[in-house]
């Protein structure tokens, strides 16, 4: 459903806030690596992610990305998505056809429908602070590992 990049934006985005929550530097190539993706590909993704507000960095020998747990609380998935995807998610037909609508719907136009505007509220209530904590991630500053 999300285009690669869209993948390796939102692991990225979770691996800096577990990153800096362990007050550890976020590297491009770290970052890379930890998520199966190439070096190169993932600092394009990140540098719009940073274009957009969502993650900040600093440059030089000990630069970096940053997520902070509070901002990590308040970034919902739907903003990363928007940000590598645009609204095109939430649009498409289920069958890629250019020109089905509510007007001219497709055969899947209205089931498809309810489970893009389901995918949106997904989306727009799910924090990267809430995706972490459901895998297990340690991205509370105060919490002990363990």
């Amino acid at each position: 459903m999300f285009s690669k990049a869209c993948e390796y934006a939102i692991r990225a985005t979770l691996r800096i806030a577990e990153l800096t929550a362990a007050d550890e530097r976020a590297t491009v190539k770290g970052v890379a690596a930890s998520i199966g993706a190439p070096e190169a590909f993932t600092a394009k993704v990140l540098q719009q992610l940073v274009r957009d507000g969502h993650l900040g960095s600093m440059k030089g020998p000990g630069g970096g990305f940053v997520l902070t747990e509070a901002r990590a609380k308040k970034l919902k998935l739907a903003a990363i998505v928007k940000s590598i995807d645009g609204e095109g998610v939430y649009t498409g037909c289920a069958l890629g056809l250019p020109q089905c609508n509510d007007k001219k719907p497709c055969p899947l136009h209205a089931q498809f429908k309810e489970v893009r505007d389901r995918l949106r509220d997904l989306l727009e209530s799910t924090s990267v602070f809430d995706v972490s904590m459901g895998l297990g991630l340690d991205v509370g500053a105060f919490r002990l590992k363990g």
